[in-house]
């Protein structure tokens, strides 16, 4: 795979994460696939700890996918193992085997039981995992378990990233200060249908996995399910919200009340921010493009409309060459599988108006729309003239960039 500069579009800085009560993390180099990298992730959770996790929808998930999704009925979490360079994916009855040893192994040396260690990989689809070098790894990784650390877990999770992700929020509940931060990782292969694509989340919050279990899946659908980079869903798609219980509020079951609503706000923040930067990451992507449909029936319809926009090649191919083809618009409009009245149909490009109920404008300047197209940073509007319903999307141009990385990507 050929080595990626810094993508253009990413945030300045990684952000400051503070400590997280209850969590203690760290990393270390096993040479999964790349040399002198840490590519292994051990989180240890502190007894009590809750989790909520939504996954991948892909029918040939990967085995740590598999056994996640067992575990997750639970409602409990004591420690997490993540690797890169190697998804485990379509590994046979090896790579299950794999899952359990790993997280035995983890659950030896963390003193805890091994269906409250959840395991998630990325990396090359349908490769051994060298097993050994992770089950050998954990009673020296316990060792070297401490607060912080988020870089270095940003860092050791990566695969074709070109920029380390996370982001964090404070918040109240019922008057006591919260943290919530996580790290993410993803840059190809992300539909997320709810793409490598991971992510972590941790608070200090007191909430019963029932309740964070419900607000994760809201939050999902408005952030990593309203994202796409190459309309790709991975083997591996996961996202795990842990809560270790270390504030002193009162414990809360309703994901729905008041209490609540600050977390809420932060929760959603978060969520759309890791998201948008694995967008800002996507490979070889030039122009971060934002998509609002509005005028729909329903936040459902708009979002699917806005999805058949920016997972179109042609769409996104035409941003990359800063062409104003909003005719490419219509079409990717036209097959969304949306019953849409092209008479109420309007669209326009940086917050340009190009066309309105059905017919381009008379007086319409193609320049105008041309020259916000140079900019790295692209607004696509859209209003079925239907309803109130509206959803935003994210996504990047399509650029020779992508062919490179993903057709040397094994070698």
């Amino acid at each position: 795979m050929k080595s990626s500069s810094r993508s253009r579009l990413a945030p300045r800085m990684f952000p400051r994460i503070p400590p997280i009560a209850g969590v203690r993390l760290t990393t270390q180099s096993v040479g999964i696939k790349y040399a002198r990298r840490h590519d292994l992730l051990l989180v240890d959770c502190v007894r009590g700890s809750t989790v909520a996790g939504v996954f991948t929808r892909s029918t040939t998930a990967a085995a740590p996918v598999m056994w996640c999704r067992e575990q997750l009925s639970r409602g409990r979490i004591r420690g997490l193992v993540v690797n890169s360079g190697n998804a485990n994916a379509f590994t046979g009855l090896a790579g299950e085997e794999a899952v359990r040893a790993t997280a035995a192994a983890a659950a030896q040396a963390l003193g805890c039981r091994r269906n409250q260690v959840f395991v998630a990989s990325t990396g090359v689809i349908g490769e051994p995992l060298p097993l050994n070098r992770l089950t050998g790894a954990m009673p020296q990784m316990v060792e070297a378990l401490g607060p912080g650390g988020w870089r270095a877990a940003a860092r050791a999770i990566r695969t074709t990233d070109t920029f380390i992700k996370g982001a964090w929020r404070r918040c109240e509940i019922d008057g006591h200060e919260i943290t919530l931060g996580g790290i993410a990782k993803g840059s190809g292969m992300i539909a997320p249908k709810m793409g490598t694509m991971l992510a972590f989340l941790f608070t200090n919050a007191r909430i019963p996995s029932i309740a964070l279990q419900a607000m994760l899946r809201a939050s999902v659908e408005t952030s990593f399910n309203s994202i796409t980079v190459d309309s790709d869903t991975s083997t591996s798609d996961t996202v795990l919200l842990v809560a270790t219980g270390r504030s002193n509020h009162s414990r809360l079951d309703s994901p729905h009340g008041p209490k609540l609503r600050d977390f809420r706000r932060a929760l959603d923040e978060v969520m759309v921010e890791l998201a948008t930067q694995v967008v800002r990451d996507g490979e070889g992507a030039s122009k971060f493009v934002t998509i609002e449909v509005s005028g729909a029936s329903s936040w459902r319809m708009a979002r699917s409309v806005g999805l058949s926009i920016a997972n179109s090649p042609l769409v996104k191919t035409a941003i990359a060459g800063e062409d104003a083809n909003w005719g490419r618009i219509v079409m990717a409009v036209g097959k969304s599988g949306v019953v849409v009245g092209s008479n109420a149909l309007s669209i326009s490009m940086g917050g340009i108006v190009i066309a309105q109920k059905g017919e381009r404008l008379a007086d319409y300047d193609e320049a105008a729309v041309a020259l916000h197209l140079k900019n790295s940073e692209v607004h696509i509007g859209v209003d079925l003239g239907q309803g109130r319903g509206k959803a935003t999307v994210w996504t990047c141009d399509l650029t020779h960039g992508y062919i490179e990385i993903n057709a040397d990507y094994r070698t």
